[in-house]
């Protein structure tokens, strides 16, 4: 009998290990997106705006934890153009991250087809066009990535998810603000702030008495810290780029450029329309953006005086910003909680304090990190070193403390270590606020003080449930300092999030490099500059 049914076993265990590995593959999730011009009137006056399939903002990616992202984009714009993802992490694979550092742009009349994984991951997030300061043009919209099922979340599910992307705006198309930078000339205040693409003639969304509601609030402009409150409603904080935090509540929050929040909100007022208020921090004159909450059984508009952000301006916004904390009991993409990895007990295998600067060089404005004002290559510098191609960037070519050099231009990354527990420190010795973004990586906000950092700082840390996000503010003359463990290989992009500093120069990549533990370089990865013409091989 035992040679009769044998291989039968064998049969019905090949096909329960194959359909054990069929059910275990992660979903796929396809996206044609028309990247075109078109006509947009955000501020009440026409302008050129970049639409993806004729929305402004662009289509929101939804997904869930693990899923398999594929986004074929056609560039039907009269230049070169990239998308990137604020947030997302491309786990291995910073081929996919869609800046210049690593990827070349879709031609004109081109498509590229941009494959990755929402591996570990769960939050709010937005993607952005990443060359040419399109980003002034649109070509933004929001991502969504919530939980698997059977993943407990810190709270009950809301009736509804709303994305709001808030921004400061300029009226002046996006070639007009890329001649002024170009001409070495800083483009000044903007004209207006707008809530999804609209100003003051108002964005809504309707609600329902007693029901609850998650905002996902993304601040995607290119300057202005923002203040976002809602007439009459406290905020619930649940979550911050992707990290669950203690949920406190709170009238209004600040928001920098690049930063993601969720909050949920009750429709627990009386039945009428209420005002949604962004408006600029640290500035002068203020500008505001308005948009209304509309409960579906309201009889009565929007009445009464806009409610008012912040009366003080540093001291105000650095206590909220310490009290976002980490929930530790919950779990985050995975079934384990999120204080389980206790960071404060982790050794600083190395220390990065990069101060940034507003350098004038060859007489033309420009930004620089530790004297170091990067300057773009024509081959992206992940190809350049994955092709051994020399010369086109200087590996350590940014000191690990400013050095008090005088500034001028460099292709320049940092080289790092592979699983390294490293600190950074942004020192902010100018009046304006800053704000840092990290591709590739969440890491922790262990402390912001005013002043110069030395070693004795590490006093002030939080070492036990400081937020995990990807991008945080610098306070004027101010520093803020975080930890992170390196363990995603890659070139990755550390930025300014103010766009005119980040064109200019205030930025620069992490070179972490180990064998075999990174993708390869896609097949239909696009090949320009020095690298045009090569193989998709290893070399």
């Amino acid at each position: 009998m035992g040679s009769v049914w044998c291989p039968i076993v064998h049969v019905y265990l090949i096909i329960a290990l194959f359909s054990s590995s069929a059910l275990a593959e992660d979903p796929y999730k396809f996206f044609t997106w028309k990247v075109t011009y078109g006509t947009i009137w955000p501020l009440g006056v026409p302008q050129q705006g970049i639409l993806i399939n004729g929305q402004f903002p662009g289509p929101q990616i939804d997904s869930v934890t693990n899923d398999n992202i594929i986004i074929n984009v056609y560039n039907n714009l009269n230049e070169p153009f990239l998308l990137s993802w604020n947030g997302v992490q491309q786990r291995r694979n910073s081929w996919q991250d869609g800046v210049f550092g690593t990827n070349c742009p879709i031609p004109p009349g081109t498509n590229f087809t941009y494959k990755f994984q929402m591996k570990d991951q769960i939050g709010s997030f937005f993607y952005f066009p990443s060359m040419y300061f399109h980003k002034a043009a649109g070509g933004f919209g929001g991502i969504k990535i919530v939980s698997r099922p059977r993943i407990p979340v810190p709270f009950p599910e809301p009736d509804g998810d709303i994305t709001l992307l808030i921004g400061d705006w300029y009226k002046a198309s996006h070639t007009a603000l890329r001649t002024m930078l170009d001409n070495g000339k800083s483009l000044g205040n903007p004209d207006g702030v707008l809530i999804n693409g609209r100003g003051s003639n108002g964005y809504s969304f309707t609600v329902e008495q007693g029901k609850t509601y998650r905002l996902r609030i993304s601040n995607v402009g290119l300057s202005s810290s923002l203040n976002f409150r809602i007439q009459g409603h406290k905020m619930k904080l649940v979550e911050v780029e992707g990290s669950h935090t203690v949920q406190n509540f709170y009238d209004s929050l600040d928001i920098h450029v690049g930063q993601s929040y969720s909050v949920l909100i009750t429709a627990n007022q009386p039945p009428q329309d209420y005002h949604m208020v962004a408006s600029t921090r640290f500035t002068s004159p203020i500008l505001t953006g308005l948009g209304i909450l509309d409960y579906s059984n309201s009889r009565k508009g929007v009445s009464g005086p806009i409610p008012s952000g912040p009366t003080t301006q540093i001291d105000w916004s650095v206590n909220q910003a310490k009290s976002i904390r980490r929930n530790l009991t919950s779990n985050g993409p995975r079934p384990n909680p999120q204080g389980s990895y206790h960071y404060g007990n982790i050794a600083i295998a190395q220390t990065f304090k990069l101060a940034n600067s507003a350098p004038l060089i060859s007489g033309k404005q420009r930004y620089a990190v530790n004297g170091i004002s990067f300057i773009n290559p024509d081959t992206p510098l992940k190809l350049a070193d994955y092709f051994h191609i020399g010369g086109l960037f200087t590996l350590g070519g940014i000191p690990n403390n400013p050095d008090g050099r005088s500034p001028y231009l460099q292709t320049a990354a940092i080289s790092a270590e592979h699983r390294a527990f490293i600190e950074i420190v942004f020192q902010n010795n100018e009046n304006t606020i800053q704000s840092w973004h990290l591709d590739g990586f969440n890491f922790f906000v262990a402390g912001m003080e005013g002043g110069e950092w030395t070693l004795a700082s590490r006093k002030s840390y939080n070492v036990f449930d400081a937020v995990s996000r990807c991008t945080t503010q610098v306070y004027p003359k101010s520093w803020t300092a975080v930890l992170l463990s390196l363990d995603n290989p890659g070139m990755w992009n550390l930025r300014s999030q103010t766009w005119e500093r980040q064109y200019l120069g205030q930025q620069t990549y992490l070179r972490i490099v180990t064998l075999g533990d990174e993708y390869d370089i896609p097949q239909n990865a696009l090949l320009c500059g020095k690298a045009a013409g090569r193989p998709h091989t290893s070399p």
